[in-house]
């Protein structure tokens, strides 16, 4: 196959995923971004062109790998009408790795085929580290000769890959790991939150979660930052809210009660709702730990008792809603 690839939405994720694919000898020939500048700063690293229109992408590439952030910006880049990635797209191949409703993911698919593209749904269960070094786990859905047609490209970019089904299915698979990652990392959030109101020693306490049940994957990669208040993103809390979101609504069409990722959304949503939705998902303990709590409406008194990279993300909250 062409090696000539686009890169649609490179923010934290996308962009390290086209100097991972750039890397590994892929013509990486458009990047584009609705914001301009880090499009633009991006493409001058990687040596190829910031189209400013998404047909100009799709014109300068045979594979589009796209990574945005939700439903809205997959049916702007996918619309039917007027400028799109669709625009010419006979023959080419759209790898969407957004982690977005399935729903989305079955009309992607089916607008690309419709105009002569194939589409295939390659939905990441890692972060930045894993992006730039290429071990991502994806979870793959659609049709399988698409999905053996990208597998050049996804074996760059992931150390492992789990075909699910037709499309949609790794978006409801996706869902379900977030949901469940969500859970826990509420949980976790409360747990040491707990333990820090009774003045327990908290490095003592991780230790002792570590080796029992509590156990548990975001244990390791966010207790330690809640201990210390160290937010710096890579999953932000934003993103958080919208994926647990989608979980709870595809609990509501199946009729199944889901009471623990309702709380979960709800600990993440009043996070948005606060002005933090942009601190790493391991800021929820902002929301749990005595003494803490957002105050975006006082920021002179927040400095006292909120580290920088959290005072920093409130104070530019309450600068954007003056």
């Amino acid at each position: 196959m062409s090696n000539r690839i686009a890169c649609v939405g490179v923010g934290r994720m996308g962009a390290n995923m086209a100097r991972r694919l750039k890397e590994s000898g892929f013509h990486v020939t458009a990047v584009y971004d609705l914001r301009r500048k880090q499009a633009q700063l991006l493409a001058q690293e990687l040596g190829c062109e910031a189209p400013s229109r998404l047909s100009a992408v799709t014109a300068l590439a045979d594979v589009i790998l796209t990574v945005v952030s939700d439903d809205d910006s997959m049916e702007a880049l996918f619309a039917q009408k007027g400028d799109s990635l669709l625009k010419g797209a006979a023959g080419k191949l759209f790898i969407n790795c957004a982690t977005v409703s399935p729903a989305t993911h079955v009309m992607v698919e089916s607008r690309s085929q419709a105009v002569g593209a194939e589409s295939v749904e390659a939905c990441m269960a890692s972060s930045i580290t894993q992006a730039r070094q290429g071990t991502l786990y994806l979870m793959t859905a659609g049709q399988q000769s698409a999905c053996q047609r990208a597998e050049p490209i996804l074996a760059k970019l992931s150390a492992s890959r789990r075909y699910i089904g037709a499309a949609g299915t790794a978006a409801q698979v996706k869902a379900l790991v977030n949901m469940v990652m969500n859970i826990n990392t509420a949980g976790l959030a409360e747990g040491l939150g707990l333990g820090a109101a009774m003045g327990l020693d908290l490095g003592m306490l991780r230790e002792v979660f570590s080796q029992t049940g509590a156990n548990s994957r975001v244990l390791e990669t966010d207790g330690e930052d809640m201990q210390k208040r160290d937010h710096a993103c890579f999953f932000s809390s934003a993103h958080a809210a919208k994926d647990s979101g989608i979980a709870v609504s595809l609990a509501k069409k199946v009729r199944l009660k889901v009471p623990l990722a309702q709380a979960a959304l709800g600990q993440y949503t009043r996070m948005v709702d606060s002005g933090l939705g942009e601190l790493d998902k391991s800021g929820v303990a902002e929301l749990t730990f005595p003494g803490r709590g957002p105050k975006p409406a006082k920021p002179a008194k927040a400095s006292k008792m909120v580290p920088n990279k959290v005072q920093n993300t409130v104070q530019k909250t309450v600068r954007k809603k003056k």
